[in-house]
């Protein structure tokens, strides 16, 4: 296996402790080139410290590490200094390397950022504190209106009965949705989205997106502009159908609703989708931050969970594409996201 291939930073040393071989993502993460790191020792390279900045193999190998029995180092942070001269804290772990009489030879070390478990751990927290306070509201709304339906159905007209039910329906869609953002999200992050892809008409996708919001935007409309021959992608509908659906959706909410275009063009083994609106547009500070989880402009409507565009990036990115954003104040914005062209024999390599 090529370990050039493995995220995490792995390290060789032998019996003294120097640098044997040492993996792309070593390189990256302490900024120094392999030939630059073997045959030196690992203290004088990275001064390792624990936590509590004492120096670690200060006295050579733990005591540990002579036992015969003993194979591998449990999981634990410590602090290394870079090329830069910067400290960075690592997760740490890795398995001795013995002769068969038990004699230590060497160990191979795989360190990880701590910061990236940190920020997945906060993360989380902060998905369930945001996703929580989003459900709070539809689920209040349907509490109340059932409870006026069963206590009241009686004295209530039609009419009234009818109001209650469709924002029951309206406040239900919002919670499946809100679910579904959990989930893309999880998936995501982890690598386990799995794409039911087939061809797809992008042009039907975007008409069927355009009349499910105009349900909920009754101003919209929208000049829909698609080349005659452009050609069907090999992509999942219902991820393209809930890209398409966040697109349109913002640019209806934040803009214009009566102004909008969305453009069709191919070109260079790709096709692209562009939902161009007539707005305030976004200024150029926020612009750099809209695909940010949990990103809401201060100066707009604070609605939603601020998840719907990090997610698009992602499932556009998982069909090996890409999803940009141009904006000009005072005139409107413009996203547009590209998928690659190719039929199921020829992803397949078939």
């Amino acid at each position: 296996m090529d370990v050039d291939l493995l995220p995490d930073a792995v390290v060789r040393l032998d019996s003294d402790r120097r640098v044997r071989a040492a993996n792309a993502a070593a390189e990256e993460l302490t900024g120094y080139e392999r030939g630059f790191m073997v045959g030196r020792r690992v203290e004088e390279l990275l001064d390792p410290r624990g936590l509590d900045g004492g120096r670690l193999f200060q006295n050579g190998w733990p005591a540990s590490a002579h036992l015969r029995s003993v194979m591998r180092i449990p999981e634990h942070e410590a602090r290394l200094r870079t090329a830069a001269g910067l400290d960075v804290r690592v997760s740490v772990t890795g398995r001795y390397e013995r002769t068969p009489d038990g004699r230590l030879m060497g160990v191979v070390l795989v360190l990880r950022d701590a910061a990236r478990r940190a920020h997945l751990v906060a993360s989380g927290i902060e998905v369930v504190s945001t996703v929580s306070h989003e459900l709070r509201s539809p689920l209040t709304s349907v509490k109340g209106y059932t409870s006026l339906l069963l206590n009241r159905w009686d004295r209530l007209t039609e009419d009234q009965k009818r109001m209650m039910l469709e924002q029951v329906h309206h406040d239900a869609d919002r919670v499946t949705r809100l679910v579904t953002e959990l989930l893309d999200i999880s998936r995501l992050e982890t690598g386990r989205l799995t794409l039911r892809r087939q061809m797809v008409d992008l042009a039907a996708v975007v008409a069927r997106v355009i009349e499910k919001v105009r349900l909920e935007e009754s101003a919209l409309h929208a000049d829909v502009s698609f080349p005659v021959d452009f050609p069907t992608v090999y992509a999942d509908p219902d991820k393209i159908e809930q890209v398409l659906t966040n697109l349109v959706e913002n640019a209806a909410k934040y803009a214009d609703p009566t102004a909008l275009k969305v453009v069709g063009n191919q070109g260079n083994g790709e096709v692209s989708v562009a939902v161009v609106d007539r707005g305030d547009g976004i200024p150029a500070a926020d612009l750099s931050r809209i695909f940010t989880k949990f990103f809401r402009r201060a100066a707009t409507r604070p609605t939603g969970s601020g998840l719907g565009l990090y997610i698009s990036r992602g499932l556009v990115e998982a069909h090996g594409g890409h999803l940009v954003a141009e904006s000009i104040e005072g005139q409107g914005s413009t996203f547009r996201f590209s998928l690659p062209v190719g039929t199921f024999e020829e992803l397949h390599g078939s």
